[in-house]
C-alpha cells in the first residue's frame, strides 16, 4: 500500500464498554487503546472511529461517510447485527464497501445471534478472533480494494 486510505471503524451498542464489559468474552483492552495499535499496524490508513448505542446515529454515519469519500468501513453493529433491517438497508444504499466484524463468534453464542441481517450487504464478515477481528477486517478490506 503506497497511498493513504480513509477507513471508518464504526461500532454499535455497548462497544464503548470494551475492557470492562464481560471480559471473558470481550477481553480487557479498551477500544481506544486498541486504536493506537491499529494506527501503528496500518500507518498509511487514516482512521476515523465512531461508536453509538443509537441505531439512527449509526445509519447517519454510514451516509455521512459515503459523502466524505471514505474507501471503506469496518462495522461491528453489536446487537443491531441481528435486528436492524434499517442498518442493512443503509449498507445497501451506499457504495462505500463494508466489512462486518465481531469480537466473539456470533455462531457460538445464543441462537438468536446466529443470524446477521447485515452480512449479506457486506463484502465479508470476520468474527471470533477478539479485537484481532478488526485488524483482519482492515486487511481484508485493503486487499479487496487492492491497497495492500
Amino acid at each position: 500500500m503506497n497511498e493513504r486510505v480513509k477507513i471508518l471503524i464504526l461500532n454499535g451498542p455497548n462497544l464503548a464498554n470494551l475492557g470492562h464489559r464481560e471480559p471473558l468474552i470481550y477481553g480487557t483492552t479498551t477500544f481506544e487503546d486498541y486504536m493506537h495499535e491499529l494506527k501503528e499496524e496500518y500507518p498509511l490508513v487514516d482512521f476515523t472511529y465512531f461508536q453509538s448505542n443509537v441505531e439512527g446515529e449509526i445509519i447517519n454515519k454510514l451516509y455521512e461517510v459515503e459523502k466524505l469519500d471514505y474507501e471503506g468501513i469496518v462495522l461491528n453493529a453489536g446487537g443491531y447485527t441481528h435486528t436492524s433491517v434499517a442498518i442493512s438497508d443503509s449498507i445497501s444504499a451506499i457504495s462505500t464497501k463494508v466489512v462486518e466484524v465481531h469480537i466473539s463468534s456470533i455462531l457460538s453464542r445464543e441462537d438468536y445471534r446466529h443470524k446477521s441481517l447485515i452480512a449479506p450487504k457486506c463484502i465479508g464478515s470476520i468474527m471470533g478472533f477478539g479485537l484481532l477481528s478488526y485488524s483482519l477486517g482492515i486487511k481484508a478490506l485493503l486487499n479487496y480494494l487492492k491497497k495492500l
